[in-house]
Order: structure tokens, then sequence, then C-alpha cells
């Protein structure tokens, strides 16, 4: 049923913007709006039809998971199967996700469409289907909050286990057993581990160097539940933290509270990044805070909405981003803290609850 609203929101869309199909190809949305997670097909959906195109591979697939659909099967280059799909949907005009599909695929569609004679008019489209994954509904925030019980399972896990000696590689790895055998399917992104002067990378990669005493260690990672994601980063002192540490740590600590507390509904994503990056400025670390403040998550672990200065993005219920200021130091070392929330009741819910 959830589908079936999905493709009517799509369809009204189309509607208002007078084309007559659109063709999906990018994973997530292919995903969100049939079902089929398999990894190669397109979607075309008119105002009367709804045609999965792909290849052998993934025909029994297709059958189980989206047993409404009609299901075409490639065979061939797209040169062969193309017409073919487009001549059968009888349409003037084709949208495409201008974001997905490469300018090569575009010239190389536009050419077979030439070629065949057929007077149909392709249409780049942004964020046309993003747009409505952007509102969560229940059974998707249902699927987050598991993933986000996951984190906080595993974060608990290595706050026991870490300790001074062990390189940032190996706890990158006991926290990726620790999301997979509490459930986790693929995790949403490699998991940052940044110790010492490498926390001051925003994206560390974890490697062999091991883990001192009074070392900030910034760990970043997520889980994944029936392909919805969460994110939360975590920053840990092994040992006694220094006077840098406990003045970094608050800073960002007051500036993560405070953009929990006073984000609302109906703000803009610029509106939100201030309540955090205002603190974190007047304390004398602008410069040092480079990054936004958050980026909506779901089926994908960065979409909209986006949390930055600039966003003109309007933040409204059921919508799930992240909300994690950093302050980072060349040298020494960085501190970011972040959690998957929500906006219920119009205001911000936690999802991720790990102490900090």
């Amino acid at each position: 049923m959830q589908i079936n609203r999905r493709i009517a929101k799509l369809r009204q869309i189309l509607h208002e913007k007078a084309i007559d199909a659109i063709m999906i190809s990018q994973p997530e949305n292919r995903y969100y709006l049939s079902g089929f997670n398999g990894s190669a097909g397109y979607l075309f959906i008119t105002q009367n039809s709804t045609v999965l195109a792909t290849d052998f591979r993934y025909v029994e697939q297709v059958k189980r998971q989206s047993p409404d659909y009609t299901l075409f099967q490639i065979t061939g280059s797209i040169s062969k199967w193309f017409p073919e799909m487009i001549n059968g949907l009888n349409i003037k005009t084709l949208g495409f996700e201008s974001s997905d599909i490469s300018f090569e695929r575009y010239q190389n569609m536009s050419g077979i469409i030439e070629k065949s004679g057929t007077h149909l008019k392709l249409v780049p489209l942004t964020e046309t289907v993003e747009s409505i994954r952007t509102v969560k509904d229940p059974a998707e925030i249902d699927c987050i909050i598991r993933a986000a019980d996951i984190s906080d399972a595993a974060f608990r896990h290595i706050e026991e286990i870490i300790r001074a000696g062990m390189t940032e590689l190996e706890l990158a790895w006991e926290l990726e057993k620790s999301l997979r055998q509490a459930g986790s399917q693929s995790l949403p992104f490699e998991i940052i581990v940044g110790s010492g002067p490498n926390a001051a990378l925003p994206h560390a990669h974890p490697c062999e160097r091991v883990i001192q005493k009074g070392e900030t260690v910034v760990i970043d990672f997520g889980a994944r539940v029936a392909g919805y994601c969460s994110d939360i980063t975590r920053t840990l002192c092994v040992g006694k933290p220094d006077a840098t540490f406990k003045k970094i740590y608050s800073i960002v600590l007051n500036a993560q509270l405070n953009a929990i507390s006073n984000i609302v509904e109906g703000m803009k994503g610029a509106e939100a990044d201030r309540f955090a990056r205002g603190i974190i400025e007047e304390a004398g670390y602008g410069e040092a805070f480079g990054h936004s403040l958050g980026h909506g998550i779901g089926l994908a672990a960065h979409e909209k909405p986006s949390l930055n200065r600039i966003s003109e993005d309007i933040l409204s219920e059921n919508m799930v981003f992240t909300i994690e200021p950093g302050v980072y130091i060349e040298g020494w070392g960085g501190v970011r803290i972040e959690d998957t929330v929500m906006i219920k009741n119009g205001k911000i819910c936690l999802l991720t609850q790990s102490a900090k």
C-alpha cells in the first residue's frame, strides 16, 4: 500500500509537469517505488502503467519483490530493447533522472530515439522522487529506529572494549562485527575511526595507527535495516582527557544540544545550521567547523533535507536527518557528535540514544 501511495504522488508531480512518463534508474528510488533491490534495472512509470525492465539475472527476483509491476526482460544492447520499451508505452515525453544518467547514456538514448523515428522528447528531472522520499512514512521510520538501536548497542560494546594499544583498524572491525551480529545489513558507509591527529580528518579512514592514552578518538558509523540507515558519531578519550579535549568537547556538545533544543518544524535548513554554528563561532572555532550541520538519512546515508549555511530546505514533520557539529584542529585531533533525529510533533526527537 505504501508503494501505491508513493506512485500516486509521483504521478501527480508528472501530471503537473506535463510529462507522460518517467524512467527511474537511481537504485534507492527504484527500490522505494517497487520493492525491487536488484543491482540493475529501470522503472518506467506512466499515468496508467508500471513497468520494471531488467535482465535475466533478476527475472525471478522481480516476480517475488514486485509482482504488481509488468516485467520487461532486457536482452541485448540498449539500442535493441529501448525502442521496443518506449514504443510500448505510447508516450510523447519521458522524464529521466539527470543526476543518475550519464551524459554518454543520454546521448545514446537520444540517438536511438532519433534513429527509430519516434517523436519522443527526453526531459531531465532533478530530485523528483527524492522530494517524495524526504518525508518518511511510519514503516520507514520504524526501520530507521531499528537501525539506530543496532548502532546504539554496537557503541555500548565499543565503550567496553576500547583501550590504548588497539589500532584504528581493530576498533573498526570490532564495531563492524557488532553491527552485523546485531542484524545490520551491509553498512551504509565505511566506518570512520580517527585517533589523535587523524581525528582532525572529518572522514578519516581507519589505519594501522595505534591509539594512545589521552587521545581523542572520533568514531562515525551506522547500521542498515530493510534498506534504511542510521548514522551516529561519538568522540571518546582513552584515558584521562587533557584541558584541550575538555574545552573542545564542551563547545561541540553545547552546539549540538542547542540545535536539538531549538530546531522546529517549518524552519529552513540554514536557520537550523545557525543554532550550532553560532556557538562554535562565538567560541572562536568557526573556521574549524567546515561542514554542514546535518543531512537527511533514509535509504541513502546522505539525502535531503540539507542543514547547512545556505539550505532553503524546509524541515517538516517526519523528516529524518542528522545533527553533527564538529571542530577539527590540525596536529591535535577533532571532536564530532552526531545523532540521527526526526521531526516529531514539531520538534526534534532523538532516534540514536548513545551516551555523550
